[in-house]
């Protein structure tokens, strides 16, 4: 057990500062007398007694981290973090399983988004607080969030960084030291996060619900305030503040970090990715506004726009907010939606699936196959924005990924069936979970909710938001043999 020691020790630094972070909403409970205070003070005590006494018994192993107690760490952390988060709603929503407060936390953290719960307009605020601010620190990513106080603590960063964080922010750093780029990050995301607020407000909203719901939309999670989620409002200009967020947020943080430091939008410019996130937004957009005209969903083209714009952006950025039970259109533009939360978002952004960069690597990959088959001397390497050439290894790895991703989500589903789900909702269940999306199709779609599962259908979902968030990768690490060999 030593050698997992230095990854344990650190988990429990991650248990006592995740403790801290409920003083948020227990401060709210208590000012606003909402009743819930006792379960965040239970949760509390709780957290920092279990991360307390785990730092104590595993310090002889203090060290700084190696890449292999780093994976260790991120997988730890994110399987858990949501046992402790599940604790505020286990404590005071007594009626509430196990099962489903580790979903609930799970979906927080992961900001998937997808619920088993009714009766949010009932809930104390302070609840519905703690469901959002779960969202905005997985969003960013609890270990990249701790990786800026670790070190203080004598606890290195960079692999943790590494391990966690997605797309090309494996490769590089944005300043020299790991902490720093994190602290950069979460400057955007803190200043995203308060215009998002005051801009809701603005355009409407009660504070409360401005704050909660900038919580999930900058985190690009879903879980809202109501039952009818932002058809609640039915607010246009809530539904554009929110459409403009949403698309801040899929892009990628280091892009918004590196603009904001230099003062310039020449970062957006060169950022590869942007322009086709842009283009697949706008192209769905119009698309699906002239099908669903084509079919007399909506009696005019501005109401047609209204709901496929907000829809698309919300689905494609993996958000996961409604404003209509879209599941009553035609299945084509259900099925577009889902499938392009699976590629939309940007690296480095809080959104899920395999990102666009990857989706831009897949394709010049077959495209480049298709002229070799044609012309087998041909030398055509893999560009991405007109840069410099894909290595060979990055192009392995996207490959790789790629293959696992479509892998999981056909052996989850087939898991699912077995079960007795039918299959368009085991399909769209995993496809959602493991894109962080959100809502799917049919029992689970957006008039409904995750909560008529039974208790392995969703563990297994929890399983694949967690997978989802981790991009696959490292947790099989983790779950390898070969990982556990001394």
């Amino acid at each position: 057990m030593r050698p997992y020691f230095p990854a344990l020790n650190a988990l429990g630094l991650v248990l006592i500062l995740f403790a801290l972070v409920m003083l948020f909403p227990l401060v709210v409970s208590f000012a606003l007398h909402d009743g819930a205070t006792t379960a965040y003070d239970m949760a509390m005590i709780a957290t920092a007694s279990c991360g307390a006494l785990l730092w104590k018994l595993t310090a002889r192993g203090r060290r700084d981290l190696r890449p292999h107690d780093a994976f260790l760490l991120v997988a730890l952390t994110w399987i858990v973090i949501p046992v402790f988060g599940a604790l505020p709603l286990l404590a005071f929503l007594p009626e509430l399983s196990i099962t489903d407060a580790y979903f609930e936390a799970a979906s927080g953290l992961t900001t998937t988004g997808a619920t088993v719960l009714t009766g949010l307009d009932r809930l104390p605020i302070s609840i519905n607080l703690w469901r959002t601010f779960m969202h905005w620190i997985g969003g960013m990513g609890v270990i990249v969030l701790m990786v800026a106080i670790l070190p203080l603590l004598g606890v290195g960063g960079r692999q943790i960084f590494r391990a966690e964080a997605p797309g090309p922010m494996k490769e590089s750093s944005l300043t020299p030291r790991i902490a720093e780029t994190a602290k950069g990050l979460w400057a955007v995301y803190v200043v995203l996060t308060l215009a998002c607020g005051l801009s809701l407000w603005a355009a409407g909203m009660a504070p409360w619900d401005a704050v909660i719901h900038s919580f999930s939309i900058t985190g690009l999670g879903g879980f809202s305030s109501r039952d009818a989620s932002l058809g609640h409002f039915d607010s246009v200009p809530i539904e554009l503040v929110t459409i403009v967020f949403a698309l801040i947020a899929g892009c990628n943080y280091a892009t918004h970090y590196l603009a904001l430091i230099r003062r310039n939008l020449s970062a957006y410019a060169l950022d590869p990715e942007i322009p086709w996130f842009v283009a697949v937004v706008v192209g769905a957009t119009a698309l699906l506004t002239g099908y669903l005209l084509s079919h007399d969903v909506y009696p005019d083209l501005v109401t047609t726009v209204r709901h496929v714009g907000f829809h698309v952006v919300s689905i494609a950025t993996s958000l996961g907010l409604a404003t209509q039970d879209y599941s009553l259109w035609p299945m084509f533009p259900q099925l577009l939606m889902l499938f392009l939360g699976s590629f939309a978002p940007c690296s480095g952004s809080t959104g899920g699936g395999i990102k666009m960069i990857r989706a831009l690597i897949l394709y010049k990959q077959i495209y480049r196959e298709v002229v070799r088959s044609l012309h087998p001397g041909v030398t055509m390497p893999v560009r991405v924005g007109g840069g410099s050439p894909v290595k060979e290894h990055v192009l392995m790895a996207v490959l790789g990924f790629s293959f696992m991703y479509m892998v999981s989500i056909v052996t989850l589903t087939l898991i699912l069936s077995v079960t007795g789900l039918d299959i368009v909702t085991a399909f769209s269940a995993v496809v959602a979970c493991i894109n962080n999306t959100g809502p799917g199709l049919g029992a689970v779609g957006p008039a409904s909710n995750y909560q008529g599962l039974s208790d392995f259908q969703t563990w297994v979902l929890s399983l694949t938001m967690i997978l989802g968030r981790l991009e696959i990768f490292t947790l099989l690490v983790v779950l390898t043999p070969a990982f556990w060999r001394r």
